[in-house]
């Protein structure tokens, strides 16, 4: 083999390492459910590159000087739960962080107010239960620590990971170094009042960081089911996504965050669900925050 032939397959063989090394390149994955926060954390992403995974987009490229990979996790806990996974299994992930919005169930929080949750659980991990003369009663093999909601008894999910027995747990946790950095953000970011279409809140938006959040795969737009969620889980607020992928983030170890605005009131509100008027401001007030988040962060 000639000398130049040899410098022609180290050549090769060092460029083959140079991609394998930035394939690896360690990422925070920027999820969002609907495309408004999508579409403006793209407006700000750099390099941005585009790859379909089993049909789902992911974009990577830096964002807030942060090496990240965007995608929609699609509504519902299933879907949620299902691309944090493909995530996690194709690249290398050092932290999730959620943008999204929710619905308020918090009597003191507003539309287009952004709620960073400290622990995030499944109010629709359920038993329904049966009704007899005395109530709605479970089987006695079963158990719920929460006070039902008619028929709706809540329970823990068991999930398996490797840290070694499988564990029960309702709530899962955000990340408390995560949580210090939004707290300082929170008190820098000014939050939009009006939407493109000169909407605009009947309050000045906060951030409010700390506190329980919920998900369940359906949307809620029911006054007594909203107080119900308040009372029982002392939740901020309830959305369809972040409790599953905190449970994906737990089993697999990542650090986890999300910030979620609220678009609507749950049902609290007069009238029509304020969603379709608010859910664009809602949108751009949550990608937002997490630009100003990502930004924030310390370099490894």
């Amino acid at each position: 083999m000639t000398a130049a032939r040899l410098l022609t397959m180290s050549a090769s063989l060092s460029l083959i390492a140079l991609s394998a090394s930035a394939e690896e390149a360690s990422r925070i994955a920027v999820m969002s459910a609907f495309p408004p926060e999508w579409v403006s954390l793209q407006q700000d992403l750099q390099g941005a590159e585009t790859q379909k995974i089993n049909g789902v987009e992911f974009i990577t490229g830096e964002l807030g000087g942060k090496d990240v990979v965007l995608f929609l996790s699609g509504v519902s806990m299933v879907n949620a739960a299902m691309t944090t996974q493909l995530a996690l299994d194709h690249f290398k992930i050092d932290s999730i962080v959620f943008s999204g919005i929710a619905g308020g169930v918090d009597p003191s929080l507003n539309i287009g107010d952004v709620v960073v949750a400290q622990q995030w659980g499944q109010y629709l991990e359920t038993v329904m239960g049966r009704e007899t003369d005395e109530g709605f009663v479970i089987p006695g093999f079963l158990e719920s620590p929460f006070q039902n909601y008619g028929m709706i008894f809540t329970r823990a999910s068991t999930v398996a990971s490797d840290r070694g027995d499988a564990e029960t747990h309702f709530w899962f946790q955000s990340d408390p170094k995560l949580l210090e950095v939004a707290k300082d953000v929170a008190a820098e970011v000014k939050l939009a009042e009006c939407n493109a279409e000169n909407s605009c809140l009947s309050k000045p938006p906060q951030i409010r960081v700390g506190g329980n959040g919920v998900s369940g795969s359906s949307f809620v737009d029911n006054a007594g089911l909203r107080e119900w969620i308040f009372d029982t889980f002392e939740a901020q607020v309830v959305d369809m996504e972040s409790a599953g992928v905190a449970q994906v983030a737990w089993a697999n170890q990542v650090p986890f965050i999300a910030f979620r605005s609220l678009s609507d009131l749950a049902g609290g509100g007069d009238g029509e669900n304020e969603m379709g008027v608010f859910m664009s401001l809602a949108s751009t007030n949550s990608a937002e925050v997490v630009k100003a988040f990502l930004a924030a962060l310390p370099e490894e």
